[in-house]
């Protein structure tokens, strides 16, 4: 599935998602989620992880009602953003270049709609921030070390799995069908990764385009208890949408978020290395009841229906959602 690329994707590197009270918001992810903020203005607020050493993992951009502005991958090498312009134009991928210092403490950017809708941005220069994993005596109770993975809900999986793996090089880590009769299945979700481990990028079927959530990493199932202690003592308990758990796919212990304002965020530790040669991808069939959750519990409503819109790069405005053909639940 993978190509000699011209061109080295690192991994996830930062999400940008908006918010209606940027105060509000400040008290959640800080005080709420131990979040670092580096820099802020009238508009935004740029922060921080514990292991990040650049200027921001996370972008919270003032706007009308929760929303996916963009994600971001950073590439090796200047020249990538060069030979990625060059691969998406040929591709006659709806494109723009973001200019060094459009998004404080970033350099030049490319920004593309991909193939499914989702706002993706690829980058190599960003400002250097003070790494704080090891300034203990400041660290918060929620100890939040970087940013995973992105989960996007597309309606066209089969174009856009091939698309990702075929041009930009991303791998495959597990995949769940739906088996349509005993001689027929289809491809429901793909967890795509560029950093060896599950994924950067996981591709679920369902209306869209909708941003599902951005997971980051935590050291241990103790720490994202701990964080639900802390939330709930501040009175963020209703904010924990899905109670701690494993995973079947990607075998991770997680708990699911909602910022006041609806964005979702993954508190998510324990997946695996992937980057043998001889690596196959996990096969799960969206029948199995410990695909979602090893232990057997069902997701909550919301986490299964409810997702955020994504913007157009260039107008700002949410993409229409479309249904699919036959729509799959959960």
């Amino acid at each position: 599935m993978e190509k000699n690329h011209l061109f080295d994707i690192v991994r996830l590197h930062h999400a940008e998602v908006t918010v209606t009270d940027l105060e509000l918001a400040r008290h959640f992810y800080c005080e709420g989620l131990g979040f670092i903020e580096t820099e802020s203005d009238d508009e935004h607020i740029y922060l921080r992880a514990l292991e990040d050493a650049n200027h921001h993992c996370l972008v919270l951009t003032k706007g009308e009602q929760a929303s996916l502005k963009h994600i971001a991958y950073r590439v090796s090498a200047n020249n990538d953003l060069d030979e990625l312009d060059r691969l998406f134009q040929t591709l006659g991928v709806k494109r723009r270049w973001v200019e060094a210092g459009e998004e404080k403490g970033q350099g030049r950017a490319l920004r593309i709609q991909d193939p499914g809708g989702i706002p993706v941005e690829f980058f190599y220069e960003m400002e250097r921030a003070e790494r704080m994993l090891q300034q203990y005596h400041l660290q918060q109770n929620v100890k939040i070390k970087r940013i995973d993975h992105a989960n996007c809900l597309v309606t066209n999986i089969d174009e856009l799995y091939d698309w990702y793996g075929e041009h930009l090089g991303f791998r495959t880590s597990e995949y769940t069908v739906k088996t349509l009769d005993p001689s027929n299945e289809a491809l429901w979700a793909a967890w795509l990764h560029r950093k060896p481990s599950v994924h950067d990028l996981a591709l679920i079927s369902d209306k869209g385009p909708r941003f599902h959530h951005v997971g980051f990493w935590m050291d241990d199932a103790k720490s994202i208890l701990d964080a639900c202690d802390h939330l709930a003592a501040l009175g963020y308990y209703a904010n924990i949408e899905r109670s701690p758990g494993r995973h079947g796919t990607s075998n991770a212990f997680f708990v699911y978020i909602r910022d006041p304002f609806g964005n979702r965020m993954e508190l998510y530790t324990g997946d695996y290395f992937t980057n043998d040669p001889d690596w196959e991808p996990i096969k799960w069939d969206l029948a199995d009841p410990q695909r979602a959750t090893f232990w057997g519990a069902m997701p909550p409503k919301s986490w299964i229906e409810e997702a955020v819109p994504v913007e157009d790069i260039e107008t700002g405005e949410f993409l229409p959602i479309r249904q699919l053909p036959h729509h799959v639940t959960t």
